[in-house]
Order: structure tokens, then C-alpha cells, then sequence
């Protein structure tokens, strides 16, 4: 099993002025890899509130994967990766690449987004839109390698290399 966080950034949201539909989307797509959502909460497009809410859920909480969904765009309330990135210890930048690159093939304005990935002690943090169907078809272009991945930062799993990968030479 693979513990959860979600974490929707969201002014409206957060003040209950809009319902936030991009949750069930998520879970829908974590649970193919066993996932459970164990914590979840909207918050403000606040810099200060987003980074201080990973913490949270990390080292409080400890779980494996925390999902952001909002805050990745160009408005000028737009700062989970800037939240992000305050917190996290090490970048993976190979996940927002490919999310970015297979958004690319269903829009140009894939493009647009600025979605981070990275690793805070042993949780892996991802950056996903706030639209339903952006964030499950970005997180839904990763989910599988995402299982290898925590196995790695728990230390149960210690090789990237596939036995199809590998050679005897």
C-alpha cells in the first residue's frame, strides 16, 4: 500500500466557493498502484501555507506520495512550485518533464505549466494541474514508474535497471 497526500491549492476552494473535483480524479488513478488517500486538504494560493502543508504531511504524517493539484500556472496567485520547491531536498525533474511532454500531444498549452517534482526525506512530491482531466491525464503518464520510485527512497528496492534492461557483459 502506498500512503497519500493530496493537496489542492485553491483560493475559491479553500473558502468553499468552488467544489473541488479534481480529488476523485486523482484517487481514481492511485489506486491502480494500491495507493490510498490518507490525508487531504484544500488550502489558499498561499506560498507560506503550501510549503508548511507538505511539511505536514511529511514529516508528520510520513506518507509516500504527496499530489498537488492547483497553483502550477502563470496567474500571479500561481506558487505551488515555488511552494515546492522551498521544501524539497532533491529535484526529479524527469517527472514533470514526461507529464509535460505527453500533455504536449493533447495540447500546446501543455507547455504552460510549471509543475515540479522532488523528494522531501522519503516521500515523493508531484505537482499536478487543477483542472479533473489535466491532473489524471498527467498523473495517469507516471503513475507506473511512481511504485519503483518509493521502493527506492524506503530502501526496499535498489536498482532502476529492469532484468530486460540488463546484460551479463
Amino acid at each position: 500500500m502506498i500512503k497519500v497526500g493530496i493537496i489542492t491549492a485553491s483560493d475559491k476552494g479553500s473558502r468553499g466557493e468552488r467544489e473541488d473535483l479534481s480529488v476523485k480524479a486523482i484517487e481514481e488513478v492511485v489506486a491502480k498502484i494500491d495507493g490510498v488517500v490518507e490525508k487531504y486538504t484544500i488550502v489558499p494560493d498561499d506560498r507560506k501555507i503550501i510549503s508548511k502543508t507538505i511539511v505536514e504531511f511529511v514529516d508528520e504524517h510520513k506518507l509516500d506520495l504527496i499530489l498537488t493539484t492547483g497553483g502550477t500556472g502563470f496567474s500571479i496567485r500561481d506558487v505551488t512550485p515555488e511552494a515546492t520547491i522551498d521544501v524539497i531536498e532533491k529535484d526529479v525533474p524527469g517527472i514533470a518533464e514526461v507529464m509535460r511532454m505527453k500533455s504536449l500531444e493533447i495540447t500546446p498549452r501543455a507547455m504552460l505549466s510549471r509543475a515540479v517534482s522532488g523528494i522531501r526525506k522519503q516521500t515523493l512530491i508531484i505537482n499536478l494541474p487543477g483542472s479533473p482531466k489535466g491532473a489524471k491525464e498527467c498523473l495517469s503518464s507516471v503513475i507506473d514508474s511512481i511504485p519503483h520510485g518509493i521502493e527506492i527512497l524506503k530502501g526496499i528496492a535498489r536498482e532502476c535497471a529492469s532484468n530486460a534492461d540488463s546484460s551479463d557483459n
